[in-house]
């Protein structure tokens, strides 16, 4: 069953590459990671985000699906002003 939405999450943001997301990261020590970025890439285990430059340089981060799975990292598409949060529930 995990492989299964495993598979979903990644088909999903497949078809989000190029879009504006904001990142939510557990960043350790009960600190959370806030940042917006660029979707760039997915790959078989991971996708990679640009960010947006906070200092005029740009960073990537990937992260796994599983962290998605197990809201380690929550991600949301930014369109309109409006956020749509990136979820796999169960069936």
């Amino acid at each position: 069953m995990t492989r299964n939405a495993l598979h979903e999450i990644k088909r999903s943001l497949d078809g989000l590459i190029g879009e504006k997301v904001l990142l939510r990261a557990n960043g350790g020590r009960r600190k959370t990671v806030e940042r917006t970025g660029v979707l760039e890439e997915t790959y078989p285990s991971v996708f990679v985000v640009k960010l947006d430059p906070p200092d005029g340089t740009f960073k990537r981060v990937s992260y796994s699906y599983a962290d998605v799975l197990t809201e380690t990292v929550e991600l949301m598409v930014c369109r309109d002003g409006d956020n749509v949060r990136i979820t796999y529930t169960q069936v």
